[in-house]
């Protein structure tokens, strides 16, 4: 096969354009893995790409998807071979390098995880970017010393791909879970992943003068940043941590020294792009095994590459919980 479907975004003077095109295997960069994609997944990111943003794609037309998983079909290194299943997510996939919402991408070796026993190529694209992010959010915490006996887990942005499954993957480690959204409508689904309750967005979103707050949260993990961050970190108590990873709401947050030198708090901050692929590989590993999520079905999404423009679209108006998953084979 020298052809494949591939969604496709055109920038000009007139603004953003959306199709899915026939592209050729010749068009993809150079790379030591060829792979069939079978699912990518729908990220913020994506969906910035998508809208152009130059941020994050700087030459158009593109092809985003910053996530992929699928099956070796050519490998000039060992490390691989055909048929394998394997999982891309981060690096430059979906930025400036042709990315998972097209059926075939071309790749460095170094950029590969191999699928571990576990998952299925589909259930690693329920986690994806957001879900292995999450992931790190929690391992993050625990090398800080977290336990449940602290007392409650802040998780803003809950109903959000990185929220869900954090709030999902803390509460099976027992930890008690306060999950904060502006969607009163996504109380159920927050309580049915496992939070003990559920906060008001506008609840974390008053501004409060004061340099810091009665202690209320043993840690956190912040997906929005902003004004909602500066409170959490108000809000913490005695050496407590939050690992932030966002900034829908604002890459930018005010506070004073006083959390850290008086209460002695840790702002972790958490990356999953350039992340080398050992470590993302030790949390697919832990994923896929003794941190598998028993209600990821409750956050799965399912389109097709027809369906992504309405669901960019739908990510970008803050209408989404969950995670969408992209069939690229349907």
């Amino acid at each position: 096969m020298s052809s494949f479907q591939s969604f496709w975004v055109e920038k000009n003077a007139e603004g953003v354009k959306h199709s899915i095109i026939q592209r050729d295997l010749e068009d993809l960069p150079a790379g030591e893995v060829l792979i069939e994609v079978h699912y990518s997944s729908l990220n913020y990111k994506d969906a910035l790409s998508a809208n152009g943003s130059p941020g994050v794609t700087k030459s158009y037309p593109h092809a985003p998807g910053i996530d992929a998983a699928g099956v070796v079909v050519e490998s000039s290194v060992s490390e691989f071979s055909v048929a394998d299943k394997v999982i891309v997510i981060g690096f430059d996939l979906g930025m400036n390098t042709s990315g998972g919402f097209g059926q075939y991408i071309r790749v460095p070796a170094a950029w590969i995880t191999p699928l571990p026993e576990g998952l299925s190529l589909r259930q690693s694209m329920v986690i994806g970017t957001a879900g292995l992010t999450a992931s790190l959010c929690v391992e993050k915490l625990l090398q800080q010393g977290a336990s449940p006996e602290q007392g409650p887990v802040l998780v803003s942005g809950a109903t959000g791909g990185v929220g869900s499954v954090a709030v999902s993957l803390l509460s099976k480690l027992g930890f008690p879970v306060l999950a904060s959204t502006g969607k009163p409508d996504k109380v159920k689904y927050l309580e049915s992943l496992g939070a003990q309750s559920v906060l008001p967005r506008s609840e974390l979103e008053e501004a409060n003068k004061r340099p810091m707050a009665a202690p209320i949260y043993a840690n956190a993990i912040d997906t929005v940043g902003g004004e909602i961050l500066t409170n959490i970190i108000k809000s913490l108590d005695y050496q407590g941590s939050v690992a932030i990873c966002g900034l829908v709401a604002s890459p930018v947050f005010s506070t004073t020294v006083l959390p850290f030198i008086l209460r002695g708090v840790n702002v972790l901050g958490i990356d999953s792009v350039e992340l080398p692929v050992l470590d993302k590989t030790r949390n697919w590993n832990r994923l896929a095994a003794e941190w598998s999520l028993p209600n990821l079905e409750e956050m799965a999404i399912d389109i097709n590459l027809a369906g992504l423009s309405a669901a960019i679209a739908d990510i970008l108006a803050a209408k989404v919980a969950g995670r969408v998953v992209v069939d690229l084979r349907s």
